[in-house]
């Protein structure tokens, strides 16, 4: 859905805008934050000539170089981020901030921008500048992070328990260890990308002063969050480790009971075979009970091959 959101301030109150049309009823000085929600090429290169930007294209928007990631001029900043969706998939989103007026480009809805706008409106006073807009959508996007990561824990517990306490193992569970795997990487991956823009932040010399301790608190947060990605890494290896050693217990199990079942059966296949060759002058061949007898020699066998497993603990 496409949408615009110009948050300015009038006296004491924010208030939004829906229509790229307002901004020629703004005053520039006014203005704190533009969303642009999956909006047209016309009305990006209406913004752009009113705030003298430059919007970049998708692609540029998703390239991973760090110089395409986090741009600084003498007056403006330019910062790419993804956002991570609830299904894990990321949102590329382009951040401009100039003459202290932020712009965000994106395609999609994001519960961290829903959050923000929340929290515009009921503490104005905390949003001056796009600076503290930009911040604050850090600051949110890192607690949804948080909030992935604890539920991510908690899937790879319930998957522990299922693996310690189901003697039946098959390839689902494998497969779901290889998936707990790749949403911790994206997420680890996508933090990583938080601390990079972060970081140039907090070097910026006309981001406001009294931003670099909430800055600085979330890189703080971003390097404890690392520090749960590389446990929830441990206990998922840990898993694999365990998943595959538990199959080689049952495929060992399995290769046990044939070995048993073949040496079983050995001694007796051995005394048909003798019995079974017919000879003239074989002296059981013509005997009443030879039949009888030659069953039990089978028998004898089996039971004794079995008191020697028992004995031996082998069964």
């Amino acid at each position: 859905m496409s949408e615009i959101k110009i948050f300015y301030k009038d006296k004491e109150k924010i208030k939004v805008a829906r229509t790229i049309s307002a901004l020629k009823e703004l005053d520039k000085k006014d203005i704190v934050w533009i969303d642009l929600l999956d909006v047209s090429d016309k009305t990006e290169d209406t913004l752009e000539g009113f705030l003298k930007i430059d919007i970049q294209e998708d692609e540029e928007m998703e390239e991973i170089e760090f110089s395409s990631r986090y741009i600084q001029t003498d007056d403006s900043i330019v910062a790419n981020s993804n956002f991570l969706r609830p299904d894990f998939e990321t949102e590329p989103v382009n951040f401009i901030i100039k003459n202290s007026i932020l712009v965000s480009i994106r395609d999609n809805e994001l519960d961290s921008f829903n959050e923000t706008f929340k929290k515009l409106f009921v503490n104005t006073r905390n949003f001056p500048s796009g600076y503290h807009v930009l911040v604050a959508l850090m600051e949110t996007r890192v607690e949804k992070d948080a909030d992935m990561i604890e539920d991510t824990t908690e899937m790879i517990t319930n998957l522990s328990q299922r693996i310690t306490a189901n003697d039946h193992l098959d390839e689902d569970l494998l497969v779901q260890i290889k998936d707990l795997q790749e949403k911790v990487t994206i997420i680890r991956q996508n933090i990583l990308d938080k601390q990079r823009v972060i970081s140039n932040l907090l070097k910026c010399d006309f981001i406001p002063e009294e931003l670099g301790p909430r800055l600085s608190m979330v890189i703080k947060d971003i390097n404890s969050l690392f520090d749960y990605t590389r446990f929830g890494f441990d206990r998922l290896d840990y898993l694999q480790d365990t998943f595959l050693g538990l199959v080689n217990i049952e495929q060992n199990r399995i290769i046990k009971i044939f070995t048993v079942i073949n040496i079983i059966f050995l001694p007796p296949t051995l005394i048909g075979s003798l019995y079974g060759m017919n000879f003239d002058f074989m002296p059981e061949l013509h005997w009443q009970y030879g039949y009888a007898f030659a069953l039990g020699l089978m028998i004898f066998s089996v039971v004794i091959i079995l008191l020697i497993f028992k004995l031996k603990k082998w069964l």
